[in-house]
């Protein structure tokens, strides 16, 4: 079985990370959607928010699992038995900055790192555009999937 991380902090999910998901699970018996905890980091959602976001959005998609984990992804991808690193690219600086990590994760592991381009009608989407929009209180619906409601 073909089984894939996709990791991120999904702060909250995007459109664009919707997309890159439902096209993985036509490349991979089973997507792991794998919400990165940084302690140092401040999170706009809670982790259990930033997960019923994902499961409410693939509840119809029974190869979508979601997980959390601390530490090396590759480490992750080790302790749970997956081969593959699903990533998604909007532009060159995606490109550059992705390459680094998975020649890095390539150089501590066997794991390989596969990148889908993001579709062209979602490439401009970002999680830190999101959470400025809604703090802004702008209209974020049109940026992210209908399971992302702010209270």
């Amino acid at each position: 079985m073909k089984r894939a991380i996709f990791p991120g902090s999904f702060d909250p999910l995007t459109l664009g990370h919707y997309d890159i998901i439902k096209r993985g699970i036509t490349l991979f018996d089973e997507i792991i959607v794998a919400i990165g905890i940084n302690a140092d980091k401040k999170y706009m959602f809670s982790l259990e928010e930033r997960q019923q976001f994902i499961e409410d959005a693939f509840k119809e998609e029974p190869n979508v699992k979601v997980m959390a984990y601390e530490g090396l992804t590759v480490d992750f991808c080790k302790n749970i038995g997956v081969q593959f690193i699903l990533r998604g690219l909007r532009n060159p600086a995606d490109f550059e900055f992705e390459k680094a990590i998975a020649h890095t994760n390539r150089s501590l592991s066997e794991i390989e790192t596969v990148f889908l381009l993001t579709s062209a009608k979602t490439s401009y989407i970002a999680s830190s555009i999101v959470r400025d929009v809604i703090r802004n209180n702008g209209d974020y619906t049109k940026l992210v999937p209908g399971s992302v409601r702010v209270k």
